[in-house]
């Protein structure tokens, strides 16, 4: 297991529901540089099916899932595909 410290940054997304922890982690990602990790936490029971979702359709790579008390902590790798913020 890799500890959250080693990490550029710990998102923290608890208490929001789907679909905006993707939203989010899209944003803070698509400001991010390929390569960059992130752990974002979250505790949106959805969420174990939408993070590996979204890593897989933006092309990042999803290093590791953690289940915590009343969620789960995502730790994301930028990946090198363009990451678009979808227009409001």
């Amino acid at each position: 297991m890799i500890p959250p410290e080693s990490a550029v940054e710990v998102y923290d997304l608890k208490g929001l529901n789907c679909p905006l922890p993707v939203l989010k982690a899209r944003k803070r990602l698509a400001g991010m540089r390929p390569g960059d990790r992130l752990w974002v936490e979250t505790t949106d029971p959805l969420a174990v099916i939408d993070m590996p979702a979204f890593c897989q359709q933006e092309k990042h790579r999803l290093v590791e899932t953690v289940s915590m008390p009343g969620g789960h902590r995502f730790l994301i790798e930028r990946g090198e595909g363009k990451t678009e913020i979808p227009k409001a």
